[in-house]
């Protein structure tokens, strides 16, 4: 039974899940728990992408390397008569890279390798695919085709777009793209998606503060960027507060400030590191102005200059309307209606599967993450771990959103097949 495999739940999720998963939940954790304990960075998610291969050459899968250096596609073609029919295909993404992160963790699955860690649960979303992959292996009754997307690269090096770029859609064409995170503010048990916005747009930026260096003893004869920059920065926290209207969603945020050698020496240059993050691109539009006016003009004020350099991120991550109803009426299928959330709040963070859906209709949602009936230790955490007793649940979500979008008679598999 796989309650008993899974672990317990007040929600009674993991009875929902498929029963021929049963046998493959202590592989699924097993292969987790492997990919967490050697985590690898964007890009050289070589022996990542080995070890995802294996299980899918396993299931005698046709399987296509190289896209993005370590991306991965495998093919699941159900038996139906239409199944071949690339207006039918669908996608499923799941993300494989970790982050520079040292993991505090002690036990026995911890990260061997000091400064990477798996803490944004990508190792999890990886391990849900594969065991997706196995149910619709096994049992091919649908009438369409099915592509696994392991994407490398998403903390930061736009693997998606990376992907597209190589020619991810053109040699695997799809009618829509779906994507799942796991999100340890909703208990386990509990799945959200939402139409429109549901992650952020994100862009850095670097703001380059030039004076006049000198001795520290003569500040009377320089041109001190320190001070000029602590402005520009004390002047930005108001561009959110009273630039953006208090019922849109902005972000501006001072990660990093750069100057100076030693005490005693008054430096030429102070830079300043951010990020803008919003859920529209009027809104951003409107920080780049206003970072670019403030810089300048705070600035000019101290007799210094400063240079402005946006670094362009991820784009807005929008759910487009019908692929965002499905996959909340099959979360509520999965997880029940109470435990289902079709008006989820979005969240400020970036995602750049938002590239793919500028390309191609799909939806991305949340699978709660956390302990029952509280948050967990949040993304991004030295702390974290993905949830094993989530793996069949999200894996059994997969399967049934699959099964469910090849239904002639599903409403929104019609409309769209029309």
């Amino acid at each position: 039974m796989v309650l008993a495999a899974c672990g317990s739940s007040p929600h009674g999720l993991f009875m929902r899940t498929p029963p021929d998963l049963s046998a493959y939940i202590g592989k699924l954790i097993g292969f987790r728990r492997d990919l967490h304990a050697h985590p690898e960075l964007k890009f050289e998610e070589t022996r990542t992408g080995d070890q995802v291969a294996a299980w899918l050459q396993a299931l005698e899968l046709p399987l296509h390397r190289g896209l993005a250096g370590t991306g991965l596609v495998a093919t699941v073609r159900g038996q139906g008569p239409d199944a071949d029919d690339p207006a039918r295909a669908i996608g499923l993404r799941a993300d494989m890279d970790a982050l520079p992160v040292q993991e505090v963790n002690t036990f026995e699955h911890a990260s061997a390798h000091p400064g990477r860690m798996h803490a944004c649960g990508h190792d999890g979303h990886t391990a849900m695919l594969l065991g997706a992959a196995t149910l619709l292996a096994k049992r091919r009754d649908f009438n369409g085709t099915v592509h696994l997307i392991f994407q490398p690269g998403e903390e930061g090096g736009a693997g998606a777009r990376r992907m597209m770029e190589e020619g991810l859609f053109e040699r695997f064409p799809m009618r829509a793209v779906f994507a799942l995170h796991n999100w340890p503010s909703l208990p386990a048990g509990e799945m959200g998606v939402r139409v429109g916005p549901i992650m952020a747009s994100a862009n850095r930026f670097e703001i380059r503060v030039r004076g006049k260096g000198g001795h520290a003893a003569q500040p009377h004869t320089t041109i001190d960027p320190i001070p000029v920059a602590c402005a520009i920065v004390g002047h930005l926290q108001t561009l959110v507060s009273r630039s953006v209207d208090p019922l849109d969603s902005a972000v501006l945020t001072i990660g990093k400030i750069e100057s100076g050698t030693v005490e005693n020496i008054i430096p030429d240059e102070a830079v300043i590191y951010g990020t803008c993050r919003t859920l529209g691109q009027p809104t951003q539009d409107l920080l780049i102005e206003g970072l670019q006016r403030i810089a300048t003009l705070v600035a000019q004020a101290h007799r210094a200059s400063a240079e402005v350099i946006i670094k362009p991120g991820y784009p807005t991550t929008v759910n487009h309307p019908h692929e965002a109803r499905f996959m909340a009426q099959v979360m509520a299928e999965t997880v029940g209606a109470s435990n289902a959330h079709a008006e989820v709040a979005p969240a400020m963070t970036s995602e750049d599967f938002g590239f793919m859906l500028e390309q191609v209709p799909g939806a991305y949602g949340f699978i709660g993450n956390g302990p029952a009936g509280r948050p967990g230790v949040n993304l991004h955490n030295p702390g974290y771990d993905f949830n094993d007793d989530i793996l069949g649940l999200g894996a059994g979500f997969w399967d049934r959103l699959v099964r469910r979008w090849f239904e002639d008679d599903h409403p929104l598999s019609m409309e769209k097949h029309a």
